[in-house]
């Protein structure tokens, strides 16, 4: 009796020992558990980012992105690479990758990746630290929750995250839909190509034969640029009128808008107002007051409606009206 008593407790002991292991998914047949690939397969993976490979390969951080820490990824598409490479003149995202230093695509791409990984469910509004390091500190993207996720970058340009939270086992990728454009790596040229809003400033430079090869080259400069609505409130025709001889008053109320050297924000406000200042259009001043208004001679002053959008060879002040030399338009 006793001997039988002990068969069926260890009977019904391995019975519960079965049903346990198989429970936890145990035995020779179990399907292993899925893990999650890094950062850098995940995008070679996936065909819509086949230029931001190409990019990240070129500029050696792969095993960076592949490496243990976490990381967030704000992903370009290859459209969003095709849109900036057009707006530069390029064919497309592959000649922007092609045509770019590769010291240049690490600064682009670092300024699309923040340290840890941050799920769309945490990522609260203001600025955000990348890891493009510039001028001794980490240069920020303004995040905002307003509409969406979207980012805001050096250029005054928002990105939107279109698809979020690609989770990697070292992070996460949200991908957007415009590539982010970080301080001091572009040129002033290259960085009013990038902003729709600076479109008729970018016409009225390139129909000039000489100040778009200027305003790219060593400077440094520092360009108050009107926005589109500026030359839209020109007198009617004047625009017209200014870009048939470009080497002519168009030349010159450009270069009215030209400072020599690089004068942030800073510098402006530390002036001694009203401060009498020169253009590169000799003999002509414009004068900073005290409320940090822009006057000449014929026009309301104008504001500054944005400060501070660096490029490699100077610094863009953006400005809300048209200035104007000795001559009125």
């Amino acid at each position: 009796m006793k001997l039988q008593r002990r068969t069926l407790l260890l009977t019904a002991v391995a019975g519960a020992a079965s049903t346990l292991l198989a429970a936890c998914g145990g035995g020779d047949d179990d399907t292993p558990i899925a893990t999650l690939d890094n950062i850098v397969k995940i995008a070679q993976a996936n065909p819509q980012f086949s230029t931001l490979v190409a990019a990240v390969v070129k500029a050696d951080l792969a095993g960076a992105l592949s490496g243990t820490d976490l990381l967030t990824v704000f992903a370009p598409t290859n459209a969003a690479f095709d849109s900036t490479a057009q707006a530069l003149g390029l064919a497309d995202g592959s000649a922007l990758v092609n045509a770019l230093p590769a010291s240049a695509l690490a600064s682009v791409l670092l300024y699309h990746v923040v340290a840890g990984k941050n799920l769309s469910t945490g990522l609260t509004a203001g600025n955000v630290p990348t890891l493009y390091t510039f001028e001794g500190s980490k240069a920020p993207l303004a995040l905002s929750l307003t509409g969406g996720v979207k980012l805001t970058d050096a250029v005054l340009t928002a990105a939107t995250v279109i698809s979020a939270d690609i989770e990697a086992s070292n992070g996460v990728i949200h991908v957007v839909d415009k590539v982010l454009v970080p301080p001091g790596v572009l040129n002033i040229v290259q960085m009013a190509q990038l902003n729709p809003l600076f479109s008729t400033l970018v016409t009225a430079v390139s129909a000039t034969s000489d100040l778009g090869g200027v305003l790219s080259g060593t400077g440094p400069y520092t360009v108050f640029a009107p926005v589109n609505d500026a030359f839209a409130a020109l007198p009617d025709g004047a625009l017209t009128t200014l870009l048939a001889a470009p080497d002519g008053a168009l030349r010159d109320i450009l270069l009215y808008h030209v400072l020599a050297g690089a004068v942030k924000a800073a510098a402006v406000v530390a002036l001694n107002k009203p401060a009498s200042v020169p253009t590169a259009l000799p003999g002509e001043n414009i004068t900073i007051t005290s409320a940090l208004k822009i006057e000449e001679t014929f026009s309301t002053p104008a504001s500054l409606v944005a400060t501070d959008v660096i490029a490699s060879n100077g610094v863009i002040h953006v400005i809300d009206r048209v200035l104007n030399p000795s001559y009125a338009v």
